[in-house]
């Protein structure tokens, strides 16, 4: 008597029945159908169109599987994309906010430097105001000295005509024989020059 593995194996070989199919068939089942099918051609034909049926829907099935897994892993690919792009989203969201700050500490600083150049321009246009009063000062305090100093020439001159005037007029009155009038005349003489 075959074992039910012999049977199956049997109707595998004959007629294209897969052990799955005939694996919850218990060993009597087994015999009993290889008996119809060995007795029965049209069984046996309607065997052969389901083993072929199951066999296209088997290639179907590897077929939508094959599919299925690449429709998986396109998924998984395209949910790791979404989940980046969703990070650089948050990333450049928060940049978005760091430079919005930026900026607006940036324009706050602008502004305090355009106050301070207009203070500063301010400030230069009275220094320049000065330096042109200085400027007027200081060239008439350079004609006054030119001045001066040309009155001091006269003024020295005049001093030298004097100086000159008096040594000849107390040389003349040394030569009289009056000492006292001589003495007098030497110091005021020696006080003239100095």
């Amino acid at each position: 008597m075959k074992s039910k593995s012999q049977l199956q194996t049997i109707l595998k070989e004959d007629y294209g029945i897969n052990k799955n199919v005939t694996q919850s068939l218990s060993l009597e089942d087994c015999e009993k159908l290889l008996i119809l099918l060995s007795n029965h051609p049209s069984a046996e034909k309607l065997v052969e169109s389901f083993v072929e049926k199951n066999s296209e829907l088997s290639k179907n099935n590897r077929y939508y599987g094959q599919l299925r897994g690449q429709a998986e892993k396109k998924l998984q690919e395209l949910q790791a994309e979404y989940q980046k792009t969703q990070k650089s989203i948050v990333e450049l969201e928060e940049a978005n906010k760091e430079l919005l700050n930026r900026k607006g500490f940036l324009s706050v600083e602008q502004q305090q430097l355009e106050a301070q150049i207009k203070t500063l321009e301010a400030q230069n246009q009275g220094l320049s105001s000065k330096i042109q009063t200085l400027t007027t000062r200081n060239d008439e305090l350079i004609e006054a000295n030119d001045q001066l100093k040309r009155d001091n020439k006269e003024l020295k001159n005049i001093v030298d005509q004097i100086r000159l005037r008096l040594a000849r007029d107390t040389k003349m009155l040394l030569q009289y024989e009056d000492s006292e009038l001589r003495k007098a005349m030497i110091r005021l003489f020696r006080w003239t020059l100095g």
